[in-house]
């Protein structure tokens, strides 16, 4: 493993999560990336008091990340060996955080759009 290499990390997850899974989970995250852009675009902004709220659900996703990874890894917090596995809990922490901030906005927005009064 002298390189990484795109279709290396592939066969990675793939080996990680079964094929299926990991697939599934790629098309859930592109359908999110997509409706997240159409939010954005069919707003023209960015709004910073929805985002704000859907904030609040950064540490329920990055917390579910990591027990995700750690369960279809059959690994626990014991089994950490140096510093790359930190590096990497972080990052896969971050990657939930993140995807579940955007998710979040996502719903706030397409269920309750900008001119409702429901919200406030």
């Amino acid at each position: 493993m002298k390189e990484l290499t795109p279709s290396m990390l592939i066969a990675v997850f793939e080996e990680i999560f079964g094929p299926w899974l990991f697939w599934a989970l790629v098309a859930v995250a592109a359908l999110i990336g997509a409706a997240f852009l159409y939010v954005v675009i069919r707003d023209r902004t960015l709004k910073s008091r929805d985002f704000l709220r859907a904030e609040l659900w950064a540490p329920v996703g990055a917390i579910a990340a990591i027990l995700f990874v750690q369960f279809m890894t059959n690994s626990r917090f014991r089994d950490v060996g140096g510093p790359i596995d930190v590096i990497m809990l972080i990052t896969i922490g971050l990657a939930g955080a993140v995807g579940l901030t955007i998710f979040a906005y996502v719903v706030l927005e397409l269920l309750w759009p900008a001119g409702d009064e429901g919200r406030d």
